[in-house]
């Protein structure tokens, strides 16, 4: 859940753009480093291949995880080994620091080669890590699809990882593939419409990442088709508005310290929603959320999660799926 504030605090951000410099292993390049830019167009110098590396959010980590092996990770979101919010659990018990929204003092500490940041980074922070001469390298939003690529490329660049990039770009467009020609066969009459209720009521309109999970998985987003955008509130006047199919329920319990029953049942027990088709026909489920709140390369099963939801077996999937190319 914590990929909520993450997924709702952004805003679209430029397309990432490459310079034509390449990062690799060849003696040229090693001396000479390489060049990224960023999403704020900032060109930023990596003078040699990152071993210590942090990046600021849940997102960026999973990526991270799936390029490079966890030991040059020196902390990590403290979500990360919480199974209900993360699917790669077992890698993040290998690192022991766990960590939410870091200071400066922190990340000096740990002596980053590189910083992946995000666009809600405080400009104060990024100013005083370059100050430092940390390369801080800004990464987009991660609300489609294609963003999480852009982002995949972005950061394998400057991990000096290009190839291991386009092995998870490329396994994500598999595994997509894979979803849309079930989808496929689908018939237009038998599509469902869904209503993600999240405990941050203003996620899941259009424009967020689960909108356009939602029309990869063959699904309507019942909430964007009334015209809920992304940050905009999910009343319960407007979640009867919407009388979804089915209704996608939070299992977020921020570690035992969150009452998700007692937020549920305020819904389900509510006689002004009783007469919305999800509740009425008890189409409840309760998704993983570290797939449907995934902006890494694991985003493409959380499409797979909701038409699971939405069509039954024929999209079942194991707990913990992660695409990785790192070697681990």
């Amino acid at each position: 859940m914590r990929r909520i504030f993450l997924f709702g605090a952004a805003i679209s951000c430029l397309l990432v753009l490459i310079l034509v410099l390449g990062c690799g292993s060849s003696a040229q390049e090693t001396e000479q480093g390489c060049k990224v830019m960023d999403t704020r167009g900032h060109t930023v110098q990596i003078s040699k291949k990152p071993e210590r590396i942090l990046t600021l959010s849940i997102y960026t980590d999973e990526i991270a995880l799936g390029l490079v092996p966890s030991h040059k990770l020196v902390a990590v979101d403290r979500f990360l080994d919480d199974p209900k919010e993360s699917v790669v659990v077992e890698k993040a018990k290998k690192i022991r620091e766990k960590v939410d929204n870091p200071t400066v003092e922190q990340i000096i500490a740990w002596h980053p080669d590189i910083v992946f940041a995000t666009p809600w980074v405080s400009q104060e922070q990024i100013a005083a890590l370059e100050d430092l001469k940390i390369p801080v390298v800004v990464c987009g939003p991660s609300n489609s699809y294609e963003e999480v690529q852009a982002n995949i490329r972005l950061m394998a660049k400057g991990l000096w990882e290009e190839e291991r990039g386009e092995k998870l770009i490329a396994a994500m467009d598999e595994a997509e593939r894979e979803i849309a020609s079930k989808v496929a066969r689908i018939p237009e009459n038998e599509r469902k419409s869904v209503v993600l209720l999240s405990v941050m009521t203003n996620y899941g309109g259009a424009g967020s990442a689960f909108d356009d999970m939602c029309k990869h998985a063959g699904v309507t987003n019942a909430s964007a088709a009334i015209g809920v955008r992304n940050g905009d509130p999910l009343t319960k006047e407007l979640l009867v508005k919407s009388n979804p199919d089915i209704l996608l329920l939070p299992s977020y319990d921020d570690k035992g310290a969150f009452d998700t029953q007692k937020f549920v049942n305020g819904y389900l027990e509510d006689p002004a929603l009783s007469s919305m088709k999800a509740i009425r026909n008890r189409a409840l489920f309760f998704p993983r959320e570290g797939y449907i709140y995934n902006g890494s390369q694991d985003f493409v099963f959380g499409i797979q999660e909701i038409a699971f939801c939405a069509y039954g077996e024929a999209f079942r999937q194991e707990d913990g799926r992660h695409l990785s190319f790192s070697g681990e």
